[in-house]
């Protein structure tokens, strides 16, 4: 598999950005797809806001497996590091997002009005890598569109300061992804869920890691999907399965292989094959 490698100009610019206007920064949003809570998470992030005080909001969680996404709750929690399961799209929990900052942020800010300082609205950073959800959110949090919304990585192209109410004002940024991946799992799990551009991607090493993980983990889920027996080492045969099954053919009934990846990518995507947990290992956390 070719190694993946990806930072367009702007995100070098955010991060420059971002470290100019922490000094008004209390407190940093998270953002990640409770899917993939640490393949979703920018390891860049640490450095680039100088440890600020940390809220992870785990968006899509109706999407994720119950018991496995409490484990990793509780992992956060063992890092001192307070998360929130949300879901920016139906609006589930999003009105909790102010008072866990408030909790947070609460020693601070009492020290801050005993010194006699105003008693200002929160002032938070956003953060997140590309189709995580942050423009659906900042939506919701304002309910009215401030901000564009699409299933486009890097939809979002410059800081800005956006005041949802007397409580809390959000600094929007960029989907911001790190120089290159080293482990080249996470960057197929973050191009199943859609967070790298597909035009960069040899899109079949994709659909296989994909259809792998649910053959291991959800078969039944798989099989019915497609109507199909699948035997995941036999690749060639789970493509004519569903090449048969779906039409995906070119003329003289030879199965279509890039059809048959866009039907599956399509699938996973717009979730067919229930909740699922891309990363599945959780540290020092029995599940």
């Amino acid at each position: 598999m070719k190694l993946i490698q990806w930072y367009p100009g702007h995100m070098e610019k955010t991060k420059r950005q971002i470290k100019e206007r922490l000094k008004v920064i209390d407190i940093v949003f998270e953002l990640v797809d409770a899917r993939a809570p640490i393949s979703t998470r920018n390891p860049m992030i640490d450095a680039i806001t100088e440890h600020k005080p940390r809220l992870i909001l785990l968006n899509k969680s109706d999407l994720a497996i119950p018991s496995l996404l409490d484990a990793w709750i509780e992992y956060f929690s063992s890092l001192g590091i307070k998360s929130l399961k949300i879901n920016a799209l139906e609006g589930i929990n999003v009105n909790k997002i102010v008072g866990y900052a408030q909790t947070v942020l609460a020693e601070k800010r009492q020290k801050a009005v005993a010194k006699g300082l105003l008693n200002r609205p929160i002032r938070a950073l956003i953060v997140g890598i590309p189709n995580v959800g942050k423009s659906t959110l900042i939506n919701q949090l304002v309910s009215k569109r401030v901000t564009r919304v699409g299933d486009i990585p890097g939809i979002t192209k410059h800081l800005q300061m956006i005041r949802i109410h007397e409580s809390l004002e959000l600094l929007d940024t960029p989907g911001v992804l790190w120089p290159k991946f080293d482990d080249q799992t996470v960057a197929l799990k973050l191009a199943l869920i859609g967070s790298i551009k597909d035009s960069i991607l040899a899109l079949d090493d994709v659909a296989i890691y994909g259809m792998k993980y649910l053959a291991s983990y959800h078969l039944n889920a798989f099989n019915s999907r497609y109507d199909i027996t699948v035997d995941i080492e036999d690749i060639l045969s789970v493509f004519t399965g569903i090449g048969q099954r779906r039409g995906a053919l070119k003329p003289g009934g030879k199965i279509d292989d890039d059809r048959v990846i866009d039907l599956f990518l399509h699938d996973f995507r717009n979730n067919y094959f229930g909740p699922i947990m891309l990363d599945r290992e959780v540290p020092n956390v029995s599940v």
